[in-house]
């Protein structure tokens, strides 16, 4: 679906400023230009969506639905498989928390969804599955959906609305509004998407900045930091080396797909394969780009938080994987 992006980067980098094929500074630009464009494409276009979404399905109503209907925990599940089929990395992932947030959406569940996201996706179910077999894959993806299903049931407890950035909720007002007046005058769509086209300027305005230092951070790390650094923090004689491994990938920034034949290095090294994933978990669904495009919507406190929960999930799963494999 990026593919044009790649292209584009590729052109940028390899063909324009004539920078040779793993040198640090060329794959570090590389990754800036694809990600840059790729996220605010999705970030734009997310908005956008969920704009026109929200101007005929109110934000109160949504909300409302939500916390008075008893789902018994199914709508945490729904947003974690959800997050299944959407192939995203963690930063990526963002432009959906704001777009869920700003419809309504019950920040455990939007939790859920953010959690799952960057780690199971169809690619990876697919690399997984020629690299490891079957059995495990499923073991796997099943961590995976149960992670962010946990996680945000947890985080739902403790009500950390009031944790949300005021940027967050000036644009969760603003949006009511707007849905208030188109009711109340019946707008003709092609008037509302004048005003949701200014709301998305606005917001995007509001977090690009945010947007490029996090990929820019990400980009040196994909860029300079060796692959094998962390592996002797890892050995299986270590008794530390699931929750080492799980915060020693917070630094490191990849995508599932980009992570899993360090992996499989990693295994065929003699590492533990829980403590292994516990890494790839930890590269994949918390670092920090990822903290720093969440840093506009929520405050420190929300996202150690977060990542605290996160990364005692994942530490978890990891030791599981390390008994039951």
């Amino acid at each position: 679906m990026f593919d044009w992006i790649q292209q584009l980067a590729d052109w940028v980098v390899f063909d324009t400023l004539h920078l040779a094929r793993g040198q640090h500074l060329a794959e570090a630009l590389n990754f800036f230009i694809y990600d840059s464009i790729k996220i605010l494409l999705l970030l734009f276009v997310i908005i956008f969506f969920m704009g026109i979404v929200n101007s005929y399905f109110p934000i109160d109503k949504v909300r409302n639905y939500l916390s008075r209907n008893k789902l018994y925990g199914l709508e945490y599940l729904m947003a974690s498989l959800f997050g299944v089929v959407t192939p995203f990395c963690s930063c990526s992932s963002v432009p959906l928390f704001i777009g869920f947030v700003r419809g309504g959406i019950p920040l455990g569940v939007t939790f859920a969804f953010l959690v799952t996201s960057p780690l199971v996706n169809e690619v990876a179910i697919g690399l997984f599955v020629g690299l490891f077999g079957v059995k495990i894959t499923a073991i796997y993806v099943i961590s995976g959906v149960l992670l962010g299903l946990v996680s945000g049931l947890i985080l739902s407890r403790f009500k950390l609305e009031r944790f949300l950035t005021p940027w967050v909720k000036e644009v969760l007002a603003n949006a009511e509004r707007d849905e208030e007046a188109f009711v109340a005058e019946k707008t003709p769509f092609l008037h509302r998407l004048l005003v949701i086209w200014q709301e998305v300027i606005t917001i995007i305005k509001g977090v690009i900045l945010y947007v490029l230092v996090g990929i820019a951070i990400g980009g040196l790390m994909h860029g300079y930091i060796p692959e094998g650094f962390f592996e002797h923090y890892m050995s299986k004689d270590n008794l530390l080396a699931v929750p080492m491994a799980t915060l020693l990938a917070v630094p490191m920034y990849s995508n599932a797909s980009g992570i899993l034949p360090v992996v499989q290095v990693l295994v065929s090294k003699g590492i533990p394969i829980g403590t292994a994933i516990a890494f790839m978990m930890g590269v994949v669904g918390l670092s920090f780009p990822e903290a720093m495009l969440l840093k506009k919507v929520m405050t420190l406190k929300l996202i150690g938080i977060f990542f605290g929960v996160v990364s005692l999930c994942i530490i978890i799963s990891g030791y599981l994987f390390n008994l039951i494999l």
